[in-house]
C-alpha cells in the first residue's frame, strides 16, 4: 500500500511526539509538542504534513517560509521523521514532494534542510530526491535565562 499525506491536526500531536522520540532521539514532552503544533497550525508561514500507512501516522514534515536579506525565499524543513517500520515505503518522498508543492505555491525557490552528520542514511535519501550539500556549519546554541543575559 502507498502512503498518503495530509495536513496535520492537533490530534496528530502524540504521533509526532512518538516519531520525535523514537526516530529522531528527541524526547520532548507531549504538552510541548502540542503547544508547538498549535502555533505551527495557526501560522500561514508554516506547513505541517503527516504521512499515513494503513490509517496510522508513520511520518511528518514541518516546513516554514524562510526569508533572508541575501537570498531569494526558501522553505526551511524544520523537522522530518519517518518511523523505522515505514522506511523505504515512500512516506518520506511523499512528504517532501507535498511540501515542495506548497513551497512553490508560496513563491519559494528552494527547500532547505539541515541534517546531523550522524545520519548518513538520511543524507543519501535527500540526495536521491535532488538535495545537494552546499556547506558545512557548526550549530551554536545559547540558552536564554529568564530575566535576560546573566
Amino acid at each position: 500500500m502507498e502512503p498518503t499525506t495530509r495536513a496535520a491536526t492537533l490530534d496528530d500531536a502524540a504521533a509526532i511526539q512518538r516519531l520525535n522520540r523514537d526516530d529522531l532521539g528527541y524526547d520532548h514532552p507531549l504538552e510541548s509538542v502540542t503547544e508547538a503544533l498549535t502555533e505551527a497550525l495557526s501560522s500561514p508561514r508554516d506547513r505541517v504534513l503527516v504521512a499515513e500507512l494503513d490509517g496510522e501516522v508513520v511520518g511528518y514534515v514541518h516546513g516554514e517560509e524562510y526569508r533572508l536579506l541575501y537570498e531569494r525565499p526558501m522553505v526551511n524543513v524544520l523537522g522530518i521523521a519517518v518511523s523505522d517500520t515505514a522506511r523505504q515505503r515512500g512516506a518520506g518522498r511523499a512528504l517532501l514532494t507535498e511540501l515542495e508543492a506548497w513551497a512553490h505555491s508560496r513563491g519559494a525557490h528552494a527547500l532547505r534542510l539541515v541534517s546531523g552528520d550522524t545520519r548518513p542514511g538520511a543524507h543519501a535519501f535527500y540526495g536521491r530526491l535532488g538535495f545537494a550539500p552546499v556547506k558545512t556549519q557548526v550549530n551554536f546554541r545559547k540558552p536564554l535565562e529568564r530575566g535576560g543575559i546573566p
